[in-house]
C-alpha cells in the first residue's frame, strides 16, 4: 500500500476525524483502524495489515535489544484499535490526541506505509525547519546504504 498526500483536516468537538474519501479508498475500507504515538509528537495510523508488518519489523530485532524491548512495550502499550464509521470517521482516543497536541485544525499525512496525524501548527513547524535540507535529505535516503 502507498499512502501519499497531505490533507488538512477539523477535528469535531468530540475529537473525531473525518478520513478523505481517498484515504479510504486506498485503505480499503477498513473497519477499524489502530492509532499510536509516533515520533515528533504526531500520531501514527495502521491498518491491521500495516501494524501486522511494522511488528514483524520490530520483531527481528533481538529479544536481548534493550531499545526494541523499549520500543514494543512503549509503542504497542499505547496502541489502540479504533471504530471507522459508515461515514469514514475514526475517534481519537483523549489521551493520544493529548500526546500530539491536537486541536481542531489537524493534519493528516500519507507516509508510505501509514498515516500520521499532526497538530497543523507543530506540521507547518516541522515543515518550515525540514524543507531546506530537502535535496541533502533525499540524497542520502536514496543514495545511502540503504538507498536506491
Amino acid at each position: 500500500m502507498l499512502l501519499t498526500g497531505t490533507h488538512e483536516r477539523v477535528l469535531d468537538d468530540k475529537k473525531r476525524l473525518t478520513l478523505p474519501k481517498r484515504i479510504r479508498d486506498q485503505l480499503g475500507d477498513p473497519e477499524f483502524l489502530f492509532v499510536s504515538p509516533g515520533p515528533d509528537e504526531c500520531l501514527w495510523i495502521y491498518t491491521q495489515e500495516g501494524l501486522e508488518s511494522l511488528a514483524a519489523r520490530v520483531d527481528a530485532a533481538p529479544a536481548a535489544d534493550a531499545e526494541a524491548r523499549v520500543f514494543r512495550r512503549l509503542y504497542f502499550a499505547q496502541t489502540e484499535q479504533v471504530d471507522v464509521d459508515r461515514t469514514g470517521r475514526i475517534l481519537v482516543p483523549d489521551r493520544l490526541g493529548q500526546f500530539a497536541h491536537l486541536g481542531q485544525e489537524v493534519v493528516l499525512l500519507g507516509v508510505r506505509d501509514h498515516l500520521e496525524l499532526w497538530n497543523l501548527l507543530n506540521w507547518k513547524k516541522y515543515l518550515a525547519l525540514h524543507s531546506p535540507r530537502f535535496d541533502t535529505v533525499a540524497e542520502g535516503a536514496i543514495s545511502g546504504p540503504n538507498g536506491l
